[in-house]
Order: C-alpha cells, then sequence, then structure tokens
C-alpha cells in the first residue's frame, strides 16, 4: 500500500499552489499552441478552430497541436514540478515505482476487460440523465458543453490510416494516461489522503476532480467511476503505473475501436450503448471479485516485504 509522506505545507495550501501551476502551464501552453498554428497555418485557422469548422483545411492538425500543447505537456509538466520543487516529495507524491508484482498488472488488465458491461450500463444511465424543468438551461448548457467536446474529438478521431491510429492511441492513450495519472492519483490523490487521513476519501475526491475536470456532464458518472479504480489500483499497488496502465487499456480500446469501425472491420459503432442487464450484473460482481483479489494481493505482498525486511535485519553484522 501507499505510505504518504507529510510535508510541511498543509494540504489545503498544496491543493491551491498545485491547481495554480496546473492552470499557468495550461495558458501557457495554450498561447504557445496558439502562435504555433498561427505561425504554421495562419491566423484564419485559429478563428475556424473557434468556430468548430473541423472540415476546414489543416484544422484538425491544428487542434492536434492545441491538445498536445495546452493539455498533454502542461498535465504531466505541473504534477513533477509540484512534487519535486514544492513539497519536495517526488516519490512519495508521484508513485513512480516500477518493481512491483506482476500480478498487479494481470489484474489491472483483467478488471478493466471484466467491467466493461457495467461501465456501459453506467454510461447509458448518464446519458439519460434529466434534470428539473427549472433547471432546464442549465441542462441544455451542459449538453452544448458535451457536443462541443464530442465534435471535437469526432474530429481528432477521423483515422483513416494504420499510422493515424498509432499516434491517436500514443497521444489519447498512453501519454494522456501518464500525465492525467501523474496529477490526479499521484498529486491529488496523495494530497487529500493527506488532508483527510483517510486514503479512501483521497481516492474519492480525486475521482471526482479528474471527472469535473473533463468537463463532460454526461459522461460525469463513469469517468468518476474509473477514476475510484485507477486510484485503488495506484494506493494498493503503490505504484502510479497500474493507474496508467488501466487508462491507457480504457482510452487506447476506444480508439482503436472507433478506428476499426470507421475501417468497417466491426459492425457496431463503439460510441452506441449496448447493455445488457445480465451480463451487466455479472460484470459487476465479478469486477468486485477482482477488486478484492488485488487487495489480497496487495497484503500478501507488504507482509512479504516487512518479513523480509525483519530477516535481513536479523543478518546484518555491525563491527
Amino acid at each position: 500500500m501507499t505510505v504518504e509522506a507529510p510535508s510541511k505545507m498543509h494540504p489545503s495550501m498544496q491543493f491551491l499552489v498545485l491547481i495554480g501551476i496546473s492552470l499557468g502551464m495550461m495558458i501557457a501552453g495554450t498561447l504557445i499552441g496558439m502562435a504555433l498554428v498561427t505561425v504554421l497555418y495562419g491566423l484564419g485557422t485559429i478563428n475556424q478552430i473557434m468556430a468548430f469548422d473541423t472540415t476546414a483545411p489543416n484544422v484538425t492538425t491544428s487542434i492536434w497541436i492545441l491538445q498536445i500543447a495546452s493539455t498533454t505537456i502542461p498535465l504531466f509538466i505541473a504534477p513533477v514540478v509540484f512534487a519535486r520543487y514544492v513539497v519536495n516529495e517526488p516519490k512519495a507524491y508521484l508513485k513512480p515505482a516500477i518493481k512491483i508484482a506482476p500480478a498487479f498488472f494481470g489484474l489491472v488488465l483483467l478488471v478493466m476487460l471484466v467491467s466493461m458491461p457495467f461501465m456501459e450500463f453506467l454510461i447509458d444511465m448518464n446519458q439519460k440523465m434529466v434534470l428539473p424543468h427549472s433547471l432546464k438551461w442549465l441542462q441544455q448548457w451542459m449538453r452544448d458543453k458535451e457536443d462541443a467536446a464530442t465534435t471535437e474529438m469526432q474530429a481528432l478521431l477521423q483515422m483513416k490510416t494504420f499510422g493515424s491510429m498509432l499516434f491517436a492511441v500514443l497521444e489519447i492513450g498512453l501519454l494522456t494516461a501518464i500525465a492525467e495519472e501523474f496529477l490526479f492519483r499521484g498529486c491529488v490523490q496523495s494530497i487529500f489522503t493527506s488532508w483527510t487521513k483517510n486514503h479512501h476519501w483521497g481516492i474519492w475526491i480525486a475521482a471526482i476532480i479528474f471527472s469535473a475536470f473533463h468537463m463532460e456532464f454526461f459522461g460525469f458518472l463513469p469517468r468518476m467511476v474509473l477514476g475510484v479504480f485507477f486510484g485503488y489500483f495506484v494506493y494498493w499497488s503503490g505504484s502510479i503505473w497500474t493507474g496508467v496502465l488501466a487508462h491507457f487499456i480504457n482510452n487506447g480500446t476506444d480508439v482503436v475501436l472507433t478506428y476499426l469501425f470507421q475501417q468497417k472491420i466491426i459492425s457496431f459503432d463503439p460510441d452506441s450503448s449496448h447493455y445488457n442487464y445480465i451480463i451487466g450484473t455479472l460484470s459487476l460482481i465479478f469486477t468486485v471479485f477482482l477488486f478484492f483479489v488485488y487487495q489480497k494481493v496487495s497484503v500478501t505482498k507488504n507482509k512479504l516485504v516487512e518479513q523480509n525486511g525483519k530477516g535481513l535485519g536479523k543478518n546484518l553484522h555491525f563491527e
């Protein structure tokens, strides 16, 4: 299990500083990205992006540039800077340990595969969310934001070649997974675990913030649950890379399935709902069981580490 290191700075101040660093780098990244797009394709392309004119030349490439410059790179650098130079505890906050039991990675893969039908149920339920009539204006605003995000993602995922699919898997799957896990399961989860003195609260609060950050309200619930999955993976293994693997599997699978559908290799649309109540219920049951196994592996691993440490201590002789 993860051991959170104490810091002289109060967790509330840590969180505010982390937000400040992240926002500052995202703003700087946006300005750099816009400048780069302007230099490469002209100011008119920026106007086309703002108008969501994804049919215009160079707009899709420009959106990729802005995505990487304004989000992916800043979300990676911000937690590293925070952990290294603000709290000076990179190992405790980023949890970069690589040498962990291989069983963790195998169980992460199983959980992500087995939980897919259950996640489909959450997606379907969240998509059908209806607010009271008095909040109809809010629901319309939320729907508009959702549609805008969908339009942008559809533009990014117009994959006509195998190479474009590999690029999307690398950026949306791997690089985004590393950046967001360092930020949310690394720093944010560590901060709130320290603040609340409870790892469960830390995991759930980080998952809520993670989902809210994406500003996709009709996907809030499934993304929050995924954040909880990632949080327990990291906490019980003590390594950020279990969360990265789970995040990569989730994002990468969506990209690959979208590509296969676009190429008419598969017939079902990955963006449509395929929920079955019986399969979904079984999915939930087996997912819970696999988390129980994952937690038991963590307990066993910690006991072995403790026993090995004691045995090593008995064999030490000082002269």
